[in-house]
């Protein structure tokens, strides 16, 4: 929220509209890609909805966020916050479809149904409230937007550490790399940022080096 009005003004939203369709572009194209290769090389059922969204979704906040912010400082804010909108949709958009409709498990002559609360996760609605009020130009209390700016910088430092946590607890013992570990891993980090890379080439000659590289970095953090 803080974020938003600090870093972004009515003329600055209007041109991010770019990067928000090259960074769906290089959803679809990836959607497309991690399908077709869980039908070439075979993924089994019961992996191929996790493969998927492994290849295609990246941990934008408690990896994407900080590692965005060590590289590129609170600036590169609006162009993280792109691909945080773009990949948060394509998570409880799509990905999920892919995660329930691979569950060998399930009863087919079941109904599925779609929460649709987790599409608007309390990040997503801060952004949407503060591109609200960016664009009625409401004023903001000071004392709101310090209250705010405080509790939003400890995001990145409580993010490490609980990755950290989360790393001590599974041990390296717990990592086995099999085939279909290696074709995920090898599409999260080199296919899926390269395709980033080429439809920014392709298309996205004039804008601005901090944008195109933010784009590229949260196109490489590591999967959901």
């Amino acid at each position: 929220f803080v974020s938003v009005l600090t870093y972004l003004t009515r003329d600055k939203l209007v041109s991010l509209s770019g990067g928000l369709v090259f960074a769906a572009a290089s959803f679809a194209v990836s959607y497309v890609l991690a399908y077709l290769i869980t039908k070439i090389f075979k993924i089994r059922v019961g992996r191929r909805g996790t493969f998927i969204n492994m290849f295609v979704n990246a941990n934008t906040i408690f990896i994407g966020l900080p590692l965005n912010s060590a590289l590129f400082g609170p600036k590169s804010m609006p162009y993280f916050l792109i691909y945080y909108v773009m990949n948060t949709i394509s998570t409880w958009a799509i990905g999920i479809f892919f995660f329930s409709s691979d569950d060998p498990t399930r009863d087919k002559t079941e109904k599925q149904s779609f929460n649709w609360k987790k599409l608007l996760p309390m990040p997503l609605v801060g952004f949407l409230i503060s591109i609200v009020v960016l664009l009625l130009a409401i004023p903001i209390p000071g004392w709101v937007s310090t209250t705010f700016s405080m509790v939003g910088g400890i995001v990145t430092p409580m993010s490490l550490i609980y990755i950290g946590i989360i790393l001590a607890d599974a041990g390296l013992k717990s990592i086995h790399f099999d085939r279909d570990s290696i074709l995920a891993l090898i599409g999260r980090f080199i296919i899926v940022p390269a395709v980033m890379i080429i439809i920014l080439k392709l298309f996205g000659g004039s804008m601005p080096k901090l944008e195109s590289s933010t784009l590229i970095i949260q196109a490489a953090a590591p999967g959901l």
